[in-house]
């Protein structure tokens, strides 16, 4: 019987536990992050460069190792009419002339033209990198303001709903009080153009909640009808802002990437500028060469040769200078459009966190704003079942409540996108 009870006792809280549990897993703000980063976007795009780039570096390396080929090739040329044993083409050795020759070749890079190739490929790693990063960034930013805003249209349907319902409860009242000869049909007309009001409200907020719903689903899916099921982060304390360096020796704005892509870019023109500018000096390499290069296919002919290779540049009517002229300007706007950068987002980050904390203010406001508005609504009623107050009263107490709300909820999400702006700005 023991047994019994206990297995009793354990199938009794294996089943409490399971129907405690959710029906679906509800989604956070980094599981659609990461789904969304997991779909084809942008940053599939930025990773997809990114190995491309790659594959350019080891190219670029490729450039200062030997490079070797084995080279097969039979030769015919005519013999003459008059002289049979004499080839047609002098440019040939003979009539038939048979070459199987293993070359080696290695360039010297005496011009610094290959290690400028080189400068070029790992600046434009480096670009292909801050750019996964902002891609990154900007997806992330782009899927928290399309959760805070589907949060927000939620919760503005369910203020529209409640403030409907209201309406409905001060109509059905008044329309009462007008059969019993206690109020005005007047009273029932305004309560009833509330109520004509709201059901339109209530339709336009649905109908942003379904745009809001597909707005976050097509970062991932297609299936952008099915609702989804969302973590509500406003029914949770909203997080007091952060305290943040504002000395210019700490100022977090440096380190957006950027900053990172423009000197990727500027390093990049310099590297263009020194492969332009490789043209103006010798270039020297050197090629070796082992086999068979005989008229007659015998291995015992075989031999080797070797050649040195310089190639001196006299003059090209100031193409190559000017080229590197060129990039060097194109590297001068990179760095003037870094100035100009740090100063525009200085301003953003301070922008940001004026913003951050003046939002977060305002919180405290609109909580008291609709404290009072629900107390305002709640003697405006007792007024007018009184005989003191008006129907005009009552409808202006619940459109005061309902605005109230939805500044409520509108500032908790202003707030949270601004502290979402305030980590983009602090380079986060």
């Amino acid at each position: 019987m023991r047994k019994v009870f206990r297995v009793a006792a354990i199938w009794s809280v294996t089943a409490v536990y399971v129907l405690a549990q959710p029906a679906t897993n509800l989604l956070t703000l980094d599981d659609c992050i990461r789904l969304a980063q997991s779909a084809p976007s942008a940053v599939s795009l930025a990773r997809q460069q990114t190995a491309i780039t790659r594959y350019g570096l080891s190219q670029a390396r490729a450039g200062f190792l030997p490079q070797a080929h084995l080279t097969n090739t039979y030769a015919y040329n005519s013999p003459q009419i008059d002289h049979p044993e004499t080839f047609s083409f002098v440019a040939l050795n003979g009539i038939r002339e048979y070459t199987s020759l293993f070359t080696i070749g290695q360039e010297l890079d005496t011009s610094g033209k290959l290690r400028a190739t080189l400068a070029r490929a790992r600046a434009d790693q480096q670009a292909a990198a801050a750019n996964l990063g902002l891609a990154q960034r900007d997806l992330k930013r782009a899927v928290t303001a399309a959760y805070y805003h589907l949060l927000l249209a939620r919760r503005l349907v369910q203020v529209a709903r409640d403030a409907l319902a209201d309406a409905q409860s001060f109509e059905g009242r008044a329309k009462l009080l007008a059969q019993n000869g206690e109020a005005a049909q007047a009273d029932v007309v305004k309560a009833s153009s509330q109520v004509a009001v709201l059901e339109q409200a209530v339709k336009a907020a649905e109908l942003e909640t379904q745009v809001a719903n597909h707005d976050l689903a097509s970062f991932w899916t297609t299936a952008v009808t099915d609702p989804l099921p969302l973590v509500d982060v406003f029914e949770q304390t909203a997080p007091s802002p952060d305290t943040v360096s504002q000395t210019q020796a700490n100022a977090p704005f440096m380190r957006r990437l950027e900053f990172n892509f423009l000197e990727a870019q500027r390093r990049g023109f310099l590297a263009d500028s020194r492969r332009a500018r490789a043209d103006l000096f010798p270039q020297a390499s050197l090629v070796f060469e082992y086999g068979l290069d005989a008229l007659q296919a015998r291995i015992r002919d075989r031999g080797y040769a070797a050649f040195v290779n310089l190639n001196v540049p006299v003059f090209d009517w100031f193409k190559s200078l000017s080229a590197s002229r060129q990039f060097q300007q194109e590297a001068q706007q990179v760095t003037t459009n870094r100035q100009i950068a740090e100063r525009t987002f200085s301003r953003e980050y301070q922008n940001a966190l004026a913003g951050v904390k003046m939002i977060y203010a305002q919180i405290s406001l609109t909580q008291s704003q609709v404290s009072l508005s629900e107390e305002n609504l709640r003697l405006s009623r007792l007024r007018y079942e009184g005989g003191e107050g008006s129907a005009l009263d009552v409808v202006a107490a619940q459109n005061q409540l309902a605005q109230a709300r939805t500044s409520y909820y509108s500032t908790v999400a202003n707030y949270l996108n601004a502290r979402a702006d305030l980590e983009v700005a602090s380079g986060q």
